[in-house]
């Protein structure tokens, strides 16, 4: 059976049962459980450095009604993360490739960032539509930009996340085939194919990981700007 090369983005399931519940829980499975010992282990400390540097980093321009984002951004971040580096382990999902997946993530929090704004300092918030000091003709014009931009902030979100993810995967599968294909006609070339794939691999690791951060990141700034 020829199999396509989207295939591997396609939902698993088990006797009918979609499996994608069972690799959203994972991530959660495989993080350590913080103990009430006074000395942890060295997992358990390299998580909790991690997730300080993070945390001060991405909420440090942020005012001190902002930090009571810090617990979801942090979860959100590790959570695409370990969803993103499981995806290139082989034979494994990547629930991140599903535009459907990550527009469910994108679309609650960027409204939750536009719905605070509106209740706190709605003048400042419509004031975003229409930038000071624009001529009387272009005012309707840049207010129907300006909406549209905004509410183009999930779906970039959404779509940013997937395609890049998408791709990826979809060039190392290319390579890797191309690696075993070439690899009883011509050695050589298939050797040089395979070291290009790995650097692609390398290179897909760290894409994984820029990703999760900069999905998390437009969210703060979203919400800096509304709070």
């Amino acid at each position: 059976m020829t199999l396509s090369f989207f295939d591997q983005f396609m939902s698993p399931t088990f006797m009918g049962v979609p499996l994608v519940m069972v690799a959203l829980s994972l991530p959660w499975i495989l993080y350590p459980t913080p103990s009430n010992r006074w000395i942890n282990n060295r997992m358990l400390t390299l998580q909790g450095w991690f997730i300080n540097r993070f945390t001060q980093q991405m909420f440090l321009p942020l005012n001190q009604s902002g930090h009571k984002w810090a617990i979801l951004m942090t979860s959100l971040m590790l959570f695409l993360i370990t969803l993103n580096m499981l995806g290139l382990l082989p034979y494994t999902f990547t629930p991140t490739t599903q535009l459907s997946l990550n527009m469910g993530f994108a679309v609650p929090l960027w409204l939750a960032t536009v719905l605070i704004g509106m209740r706190n300092q709605p003048t400042m918030t419509l004031g975003h539509l229409l930038p000071e000091g624009t001529p009387t003709p272009l005012i309707p014009f840049l207010i129907v930009i300006e909406t549209f931009s905004l509410l183009i902030r999930p779906v970039a979100l959404g779509v940013r996340l997937t395609a890049n993810l998408t791709a990826g995967h979809l060039l190392i599968q290319l390579i890797a085939t191309a690696a075993f294909v070439l690899l009883p006609m011509m050695p050589t070339v298939a050797i040089l194919t395979t070291i290009v794939l790995f650097l692609l691999t390398l290179l897909e690791v760290a894409v994984a990981m820029i990703q999760a951060y900069v999905f998390v990141l437009l969210l703060s700034l979203y919400l800096q700007e509304n709070i």
